[in-house]
Protein backbone atom coordinates (compact mmCIF):
# COMPACT_ATOMS: atom_id res chain seq x y z
CA UNK A 1 0.00 0.00 0.00
CA UNK A 2 1.57 3.35 -0.71
CA UNK A 3 1.61 6.83 1.30
CA UNK A 4 -1.05 8.12 -0.97
CA UNK A 5 -3.75 5.44 -0.14
CA UNK A 6 -2.56 5.22 3.52
CA UNK A 7 -3.24 9.03 3.61
CA UNK A 8 -6.71 8.17 1.84
CA UNK A 9 -8.00 5.71 4.53
CA UNK A 10 -10.80 6.97 6.77
CA UNK A 11 -11.63 6.07 10.52
CA UNK A 12 -14.29 3.30 9.01
CA UNK A 13 -11.27 1.60 6.61
CA UNK A 14 -8.91 1.54 9.80
CA UNK A 15 -11.04 0.63 12.62
CA UNK A 16 -14.09 -1.44 10.67
CA UNK A 17 -14.50 -4.65 10.05
CA UNK A 18 -17.11 -4.76 6.80
CA UNK A 19 -19.03 -6.97 5.00
CA UNK A 20 -21.28 -7.41 1.75
CA UNK A 21 -24.34 -9.29 2.00
CA UNK A 22 -26.94 -10.37 -0.91
CA UNK A 23 -29.84 -8.19 0.55
CA UNK A 24 -30.41 -5.60 2.68
CA UNK A 25 -29.94 -5.48 6.65
CA UNK A 26 -33.22 -4.36 8.64
CA UNK A 27 -32.34 -5.50 12.05
CA UNK A 28 -29.18 -6.25 14.40
CA UNK A 29 -28.43 -7.20 17.85
CA UNK A 30 -25.85 -8.15 19.94
CA UNK A 31 -25.53 -11.14 22.34
CA UNK A 32 -26.58 -10.79 26.07
CA UNK A 33 -22.45 -11.53 26.37
CA UNK A 34 -21.46 -9.31 23.52
CA UNK A 35 -19.41 -12.31 21.84
CA UNK A 36 -21.41 -11.77 18.69
CA UNK A 37 -23.53 -9.58 16.99
CA UNK A 38 -26.84 -11.10 14.46
CA UNK A 39 -27.82 -8.79 11.92
CA UNK A 40 -31.33 -9.82 10.31
CA UNK A 41 -31.07 -9.73 6.49
CA UNK A 42 -34.18 -9.21 4.08
CA UNK A 43 -33.64 -12.56 2.40
CA UNK A 44 -35.08 -14.23 5.33
CA UNK A 45 -31.54 -14.84 7.18
CA UNK A 46 -29.12 -13.77 9.93
CA UNK A 47 -25.49 -13.12 9.47
CA UNK A 48 -23.40 -13.42 12.41
CA UNK A 49 -20.17 -11.45 13.06
CA UNK A 50 -17.73 -12.36 15.69
CA UNK A 51 -16.56 -9.92 17.82
CA UNK A 52 -13.00 -11.43 18.47
CA UNK A 53 -10.91 -9.94 16.69
CA UNK A 54 -7.46 -10.88 15.76
CA UNK A 55 -6.08 -7.44 14.79
CA UNK A 56 -7.79 -4.97 17.42
CA UNK A 57 -7.08 -1.38 17.17
CA UNK A 58 -5.06 -1.42 20.06
CA UNK A 59 -2.83 -3.24 18.60
CA UNK A 60 -2.22 -1.29 15.52
CA UNK A 61 -1.27 2.13 17.73
CA UNK A 62 1.78 3.77 17.25
CA UNK A 63 2.66 6.80 19.23
CA UNK A 64 6.14 8.49 17.76
CA UNK A 65 8.71 8.42 19.72
CA UNK A 66 10.00 12.05 18.59
CA UNK A 67 6.68 14.15 18.79
CA UNK A 68 3.76 11.80 20.59
CA UNK A 69 2.00 11.89 17.68
CA UNK A 70 -0.22 8.73 18.06
CA UNK A 71 -0.77 6.97 14.50
CA UNK A 72 -3.18 3.15 13.75
CA UNK A 73 -1.62 0.89 11.02
CA UNK A 74 -4.27 -0.56 8.33
CA UNK A 75 -5.27 -4.31 9.29
CA UNK A 76 -3.18 -6.40 7.67
CA UNK A 77 -5.39 -9.42 6.83
CA UNK A 78 -9.31 -9.35 5.35
CA UNK A 79 -11.96 -9.82 8.42
CA UNK A 80 -13.18 -13.26 8.97
CA UNK A 81 -16.19 -14.14 6.81
CA UNK A 82 -19.56 -13.82 8.38
CA UNK A 83 -21.73 -16.86 9.34
CA UNK A 84 -24.83 -16.78 7.30
CA UNK A 85 -27.82 -19.20 8.07
CA UNK A 86 -30.39 -21.08 6.32
CA UNK A 87 -33.30 -19.36 4.98
CA UNK A 88 -35.27 -19.30 7.97
CA UNK A 89 -38.64 -16.65 6.55
CA UNK A 90 -39.85 -15.11 3.59
CA UNK A 91 -38.57 -11.20 4.95
CA UNK A 92 -36.07 -10.32 7.56
CA UNK A 93 -36.56 -12.75 10.54
CA UNK A 94 -37.81 -11.16 13.66
CA UNK A 95 -35.07 -12.21 16.09
CA UNK A 96 -34.02 -11.67 19.89
CA UNK A 97 -31.33 -12.00 22.60
CA UNK A 98 -31.60 -15.17 24.18
CA UNK A 99 -29.04 -17.53 26.14
CA UNK A 100 -25.51 -15.23 26.82
CA UNK A 101 -24.20 -16.14 22.84
CA UNK A 102 -27.30 -17.17 21.27
CA UNK A 103 -30.87 -15.76 19.39
CA UNK A 104 -34.00 -16.25 19.32
CA UNK A 105 -35.84 -15.85 15.64
CA UNK A 106 -39.52 -16.27 14.04
CA UNK A 107 -39.24 -18.78 11.49
CA UNK A 108 -41.75 -20.19 8.43
CA UNK A 109 -45.28 -21.11 9.93
CA UNK A 110 -44.91 -19.77 13.16
CA UNK A 111 -41.59 -21.27 15.18
CA UNK A 112 -39.29 -20.12 17.00
CA UNK A 113 -35.86 -21.32 16.20
CA UNK A 114 -32.73 -21.16 18.63
CA UNK A 115 -29.93 -19.75 16.39
CA UNK A 116 -26.25 -20.31 17.87
CA UNK A 117 -23.05 -17.62 17.26
CA UNK A 118 -21.67 -20.54 14.78
CA UNK A 119 -25.10 -20.22 13.02
CA UNK A 120 -26.62 -23.80 14.21
CA UNK A 121 -30.68 -23.28 13.70
CA UNK A 122 -32.59 -25.52 16.22
CA UNK A 123 -36.43 -25.80 16.61
CA UNK A 124 -37.44 -24.82 20.24
CA UNK A 125 -41.03 -25.81 21.71
CA UNK A 126 -42.51 -22.72 20.51
CA UNK A 127 -44.98 -22.39 17.39
CA UNK A 128 -47.65 -20.61 16.71
CA UNK A 129 -50.03 -21.05 13.93
CA UNK A 130 -49.32 -18.24 11.88
CA UNK A 131 -46.66 -16.18 10.91
CA UNK A 132 -44.39 -14.30 13.79
CA UNK A 133 -44.87 -10.75 13.63
CA UNK A 134 -43.29 -9.65 17.31
CA UNK A 135 -40.74 -11.21 19.71
CA UNK A 136 -38.84 -10.32 22.66
CA UNK A 137 -36.88 -12.53 25.67
CA UNK A 138 -36.54 -11.74 29.08
CA UNK A 139 -33.23 -13.97 30.02
CA UNK A 140 -33.60 -12.99 33.82
CA UNK A 141 -37.35 -14.55 33.56
CA UNK A 142 -36.96 -17.01 31.49
CA UNK A 143 -40.10 -15.81 29.84
CA UNK A 144 -40.09 -15.28 25.89
CA UNK A 145 -43.48 -13.24 24.80
CA UNK A 146 -44.43 -14.08 20.77
CA UNK A 147 -47.15 -12.59 19.04
CA UNK A 148 -49.24 -13.56 15.36
CA UNK A 149 -50.45 -9.77 15.57
CA UNK A 150 -53.64 -11.20 17.04
CA UNK A 151 -52.62 -12.48 20.28
CA UNK A 152 -49.73 -12.40 22.73
CA UNK A 153 -48.63 -15.32 24.30
CA UNK A 154 -45.93 -15.60 26.70
CA UNK A 155 -43.39 -19.19 26.88
CA UNK A 156 -40.87 -20.23 29.14
CA UNK A 157 -37.70 -20.79 27.39
CA UNK A 158 -38.06 -25.33 27.98
CA UNK A 159 -41.86 -25.56 28.37
CA UNK A 160 -43.35 -24.05 25.53
CA UNK A 161 -46.72 -21.59 25.74
CA UNK A 162 -47.98 -21.34 29.16
CA UNK A 163 -50.65 -18.59 28.85
CA UNK A 164 -51.99 -16.15 26.65
CA UNK A 165 -52.82 -12.54 27.18
CA UNK A 166 -56.31 -11.23 27.33
CA UNK A 167 -56.60 -8.85 23.85
CA UNK A 168 -56.66 -5.15 25.20
CA UNK A 169 -57.48 -2.24 22.47
CA UNK A 170 -58.55 -2.81 19.03
CA UNK A 171 -55.89 -3.11 15.96
CA UNK A 172 -52.75 -5.61 15.59
CA UNK A 173 -50.03 -6.15 17.55
CA UNK A 174 -46.91 -4.62 16.18
CA UNK A 175 -44.18 -4.55 18.87
CA UNK A 176 -43.31 -6.40 22.16
CA UNK A 177 -40.52 -5.37 24.56
CA UNK A 178 -40.09 -6.62 28.42
CA UNK A 179 -38.32 -4.03 30.93
CA UNK A 180 -35.17 -4.22 31.45
CA UNK A 181 -36.02 -5.69 34.66
CA UNK A 182 -38.20 -8.29 32.72
CA UNK A 183 -40.83 -7.87 35.30
CA UNK A 184 -43.21 -5.72 32.88
CA UNK A 185 -44.56 -6.22 28.87
CA UNK A 186 -45.67 -3.43 26.83
CA UNK A 187 -47.56 -4.10 23.59
CA UNK A 188 -48.31 -2.05 20.90
CA UNK A 189 -51.40 -3.27 19.53
CA UNK A 190 -53.73 -0.68 17.06
CA UNK A 191 -53.04 3.14 18.60
CA UNK A 192 -51.67 2.30 22.00
CA UNK A 193 -49.64 0.37 24.55
CA UNK A 194 -50.48 -1.81 26.88
CA UNK A 195 -48.42 -2.25 30.49
CA UNK A 196 -48.38 -5.78 31.85
CA UNK A 197 -46.86 -6.82 35.17
CA UNK A 198 -45.63 -10.12 35.25
CA UNK A 199 -45.21 -10.87 38.73
CA UNK A 200 -47.43 -13.75 39.42
CA UNK A 201 -50.18 -14.08 37.02
CA UNK A 202 -50.02 -11.26 34.25
CA UNK A 203 -52.15 -8.30 34.81
CA UNK A 204 -52.76 -5.23 32.84
CA UNK A 205 -51.23 -1.99 34.34
CA UNK A 206 -52.00 0.88 32.42
CA UNK A 207 -52.92 1.99 29.04
CA UNK A 208 -50.99 4.73 27.00
CA UNK A 209 -52.92 5.91 23.83
CA UNK A 210 -51.42 7.81 20.68
CA UNK A 211 -53.30 9.08 17.86
CA UNK A 212 -50.81 7.28 15.61
CA UNK A 213 -50.04 4.11 15.57
CA UNK A 214 -46.97 2.71 17.73
CA UNK A 215 -44.25 0.62 15.33
CA UNK A 216 -41.80 0.02 18.51
CA UNK A 217 -41.43 0.44 22.08
CA UNK A 218 -38.20 1.26 23.69
CA UNK A 219 -37.79 1.14 27.71
CA UNK A 220 -35.45 3.50 29.41
CA UNK A 221 -32.80 2.06 31.44
CA UNK A 222 -35.03 3.20 35.02
CA UNK A 223 -38.04 1.69 33.68
CA UNK A 224 -39.64 4.60 34.17
CA UNK A 225 -40.14 5.63 30.30
CA UNK A 226 -41.28 4.16 26.92
CA UNK A 227 -40.33 5.97 23.52
CA UNK A 228 -41.98 4.53 20.17
CA UNK A 229 -41.55 5.69 16.52
CA UNK A 230 -44.79 6.35 15.06
CA UNK A 231 -46.17 4.50 12.04
CA UNK A 232 -47.23 7.55 10.11
CA UNK A 233 -44.58 9.51 11.77
CA UNK A 234 -42.48 11.24 14.56
CA UNK A 235 -42.82 9.62 17.80
CA UNK A 236 -44.37 9.17 21.15
CA UNK A 237 -42.85 9.51 24.87
CA UNK A 238 -45.05 7.97 28.22
CA UNK A 239 -44.10 8.48 31.51
CA UNK A 240 -45.22 5.06 33.46
CA UNK A 241 -45.65 6.51 36.59
CA UNK A 242 -48.58 8.50 35.97
CA UNK A 243 -49.32 7.84 32.08
CA UNK A 244 -48.89 10.87 30.93
CA UNK A 245 -47.98 10.85 27.37
CA UNK A 246 -46.82 13.01 23.79
CA UNK A 247 -45.85 13.24 20.73
CA UNK A 248 -43.25 14.93 18.50
CA UNK A 249 -44.06 14.98 14.85
CA UNK A 250 -42.06 17.50 13.13
CA UNK A 251 -40.10 15.75 11.50
CA UNK A 252 -38.97 16.46 7.74
CA UNK A 253 -39.18 12.48 7.83
CA UNK A 254 -39.98 9.22 9.35
CA UNK A 255 -38.67 8.79 12.54
CA UNK A 256 -37.38 5.38 12.30
CA UNK A 257 -35.63 4.85 15.61
CA UNK A 258 -35.49 6.28 19.21
CA UNK A 259 -33.08 5.54 21.74
CA UNK A 260 -31.72 6.76 25.22
CA UNK A 261 -29.25 7.86 27.14
CA UNK A 262 -28.89 6.75 31.07
CA UNK A 263 -25.69 9.24 31.13
CA UNK A 264 -26.88 11.95 29.55
CA UNK A 265 -30.69 11.48 30.65
CA UNK A 266 -31.58 12.06 26.81
CA UNK A 267 -33.61 10.74 24.18
CA UNK A 268 -32.41 11.17 20.88
CA UNK A 269 -34.23 10.14 17.83
CA UNK A 270 -33.76 10.07 13.62
CA UNK A 271 -35.88 11.69 11.29
CA UNK A 272 -34.13 15.08 11.03
CA UNK A 273 -30.93 16.75 9.61
CA UNK A 274 -29.62 16.19 12.53
CA UNK A 275 -29.43 13.89 15.61
CA UNK A 276 -32.52 14.76 17.22
CA UNK A 277 -31.93 14.89 20.79
CA UNK A 278 -34.02 15.87 24.16
CA UNK A 279 -33.21 16.12 27.63
CA UNK A 280 -34.90 14.51 29.95
CA UNK A 281 -34.98 17.00 32.74
CA UNK A 282 -37.67 18.70 30.56
CA UNK A 283 -39.06 15.58 28.41
CA UNK A 284 -41.12 16.07 25.42
CA UNK A 285 -44.56 15.45 26.63
CA UNK A 286 -47.64 17.48 25.03
CA UNK A 287 -45.28 18.58 22.46
CA UNK A 288 -42.80 20.76 24.34
CA UNK A 289 -39.62 21.34 22.80
CA UNK A 290 -38.25 23.50 26.08
CA UNK A 291 -36.10 20.29 26.50
CA UNK A 292 -34.56 19.86 23.05
CA UNK A 293 -30.96 19.61 23.40
CA UNK A 294 -28.61 20.58 19.81
CA UNK A 295 -26.77 17.58 18.87
CA UNK A 296 -24.14 17.43 16.02
CA UNK A 297 -24.03 19.42 13.11
CA UNK A 298 -26.77 20.16 10.86
CA UNK A 299 -26.81 19.02 7.19
CA UNK A 300 -28.48 18.46 4.27
CA UNK A 301 -29.04 14.31 4.84
CA UNK A 302 -31.93 12.52 6.98
CA UNK A 303 -30.48 10.82 9.73
CA UNK A 304 -32.20 7.50 9.12
CA UNK A 305 -30.71 5.78 12.48
CA UNK A 306 -29.69 6.31 16.11
CA UNK A 307 -28.22 4.51 18.95
CA UNK A 308 -27.10 6.18 22.48
CA UNK A 309 -23.83 5.08 23.85
CA UNK A 310 -24.15 2.45 26.70
CA UNK A 311 -21.76 3.94 28.89
CA UNK A 312 -21.05 7.54 27.82
CA UNK A 313 -23.32 10.68 26.90
CA UNK A 314 -22.73 10.11 23.36
CA UNK A 315 -25.09 8.76 20.42
CA UNK A 316 -24.22 7.20 17.02
CA UNK A 317 -26.16 8.29 13.67
CA UNK A 318 -26.66 6.97 10.24
CA UNK A 319 -27.85 8.93 7.14
CA UNK A 320 -29.31 8.45 3.95
CA UNK A 321 -26.50 8.88 2.49
CA UNK A 322 -24.16 5.88 3.78
CA UNK A 323 -22.57 8.95 6.55
CA UNK A 324 -21.78 7.29 10.10
CA UNK A 325 -21.06 9.63 13.01
CA UNK A 326 -20.67 10.10 16.46
CA UNK A 327 -21.32 13.27 18.91
CA UNK A 328 -21.42 14.40 22.47
CA UNK A 329 -25.27 14.80 23.45
CA UNK A 330 -25.83 18.07 23.83
CA UNK A 331 -22.53 19.75 21.88
CA UNK A 332 -22.35 20.23 18.64
CA UNK A 333 -18.88 18.82 17.36
CA UNK A 334 -19.18 15.16 15.85
CA UNK A 335 -16.17 12.55 15.14
CA UNK A 336 -16.89 11.35 11.25
CA UNK A 337 -17.02 7.61 11.36
CA UNK A 338 -17.39 6.98 7.60
CA UNK A 339 -18.31 9.31 5.11
CA UNK A 340 -20.32 7.67 2.52
CA UNK A 341 -21.92 3.98 1.21
CA UNK A 342 -25.80 2.72 1.48
CA UNK A 343 -28.42 3.96 3.80
CA UNK A 344 -27.77 3.25 7.03
CA UNK A 345 -31.01 1.09 8.28
CA UNK A 346 -29.80 0.15 11.48
CA UNK A 347 -26.90 0.81 14.48
CA UNK A 348 -26.40 -0.89 17.89
CA UNK A 349 -23.74 -0.40 20.46
CA UNK A 350 -22.40 -3.31 22.09
CA UNK A 351 -22.93 -3.42 26.22
CA UNK A 352 -19.67 -2.12 26.67
CA UNK A 353 -19.76 0.72 24.24
CA UNK A 354 -16.49 -0.56 22.54
CA UNK A 355 -18.17 -1.65 18.95
CA UNK A 356 -20.54 -0.07 17.27
CA UNK A 357 -22.60 -2.31 14.43
CA UNK A 358 -23.92 -1.04 11.45
CA UNK A 359 -25.99 -2.28 8.82
CA UNK A 360 -27.12 -0.75 5.54
CA UNK A 361 -29.98 -1.18 2.30
CA UNK A 362 -27.21 -2.42 0.11
CA UNK A 363 -26.34 -5.04 2.70
CA UNK A 364 -23.67 -3.43 4.30
CA UNK A 365 -22.55 -4.87 7.61
CA UNK A 366 -19.89 -3.48 9.77
CA UNK A 367 -18.41 -3.96 13.45
CA UNK A 368 -16.54 -0.53 13.96
CA UNK A 369 -14.14 -0.89 16.91
CA UNK A 370 -13.02 2.19 18.87
CA UNK A 371 -9.96 1.94 20.88
CA UNK A 372 -10.66 2.64 25.00
CA UNK A 373 -8.87 6.36 24.42
CA UNK A 374 -11.30 7.68 21.89
CA UNK A 375 -13.55 8.92 23.71
CA UNK A 376 -12.01 9.85 26.63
Amino acid sequence: MNQQNIRNLTLFDLLARSWVLPSAVEALQFSADSSVAAFACANGTIALASLSDPEPPESRIRVSADVGQTTIRPREKPAAPLIVTERLCAGAPVTTVSGKSEFLAGATDGRIVRVTATGEVSDTEIRLNSAIVALDHARGQGLTAVSDGADVFLATASGGIVRSLARHGDGNVAALGFSPSGRQLAVCRGDGISIWTLVGEPALVRTVSFPQVPAAVRWSADSEWIACPLASGGFGVARLADGKAGIVADFPAAVRTVSWSERADALVASGAFRIAAWSMKLPPLEGETGGAIVTGRPGQVIVEAVAGHPTRPLAAAGFANGQIVVARIGERDELLVKPSGGAVTALAWSADGRHLAAGTADGGASLITFPAQMFK
